[in-house]
């Protein structure tokens, strides 16, 4: 699953592009999402590589890349902004819902897939099987995501030290 493969995928920017032509979406990438991504480029990652899953196993594509896309859709920090009445874990997906609402008409479903996408970190529980894949894969990306600049200085440190063990050792 690579995440700019989405940009040649017809049926899949068929599902989304009137979305992500919207401001509102397209402002999601001033805000930094897990220390090395900007948030729209998370929920496209999550839409994307859900769209992916859901269409392997003959599931509601269409509700889970929107959905997957809208995710996420609030418009603060969420490392430095409080609230009073819980986590952000718990309330960003009710402030992403309502968000998602006013640009667009939601199926149950994809309302479920926003409203449920932190499952497991809160305790309410999917109602669809595409639910609990857009809740998982956000998980799996937001790790890559943190992870991706500490893989790539290993990955670095590991091939400098491969040239010396070839080349230098002998």
């Amino acid at each position: 699953m690579k995440t700019n493969d989405w940009r040649t995928d017809k049926e899949y920017i068929a599902l989304v592009d009137d979305l992500l032509a919207k401001p509102e979406v397209q402002k999601l990438a001033n805000y930094t999402q897990h220390h090395h991504s900007d948030r729209l480029t998370h929920s496209i990652s999550v839409s994307y590589d859900s769209y992916l899953i859901a269409k392997k196993h003959g599931l509601n594509t269409r509700a889970v890349a929107r959905a997957g896309l809208l995710h996420d859709l609030f418009y603060y920090d969420w490392r430095t902004t409080k609230f009073n009445l819980g986590s952000h874990a718990f309330i960003h997906p009710r402030v992403a819902l309502r968000n998602a609402e006013k640009l667009t008409e939601l199926t149950p479903m994809e309302k479920d897939i926003i409203l449920k996408h932190m499952w497991g970190a809160t305790a309410a529980m999917p109602r669809y099987r595409e639910s609990v894949i857009v809740s998982l894969v956000d998980d799996y990306d937001a790790i890559h995501e943190f992870f991706s600049p500490l893989r790539a200085r290993m990955s670095q440190w590991n091939m400098k030290r491969l040239k010396q063990v070839l080349f230098d050792d002998k």
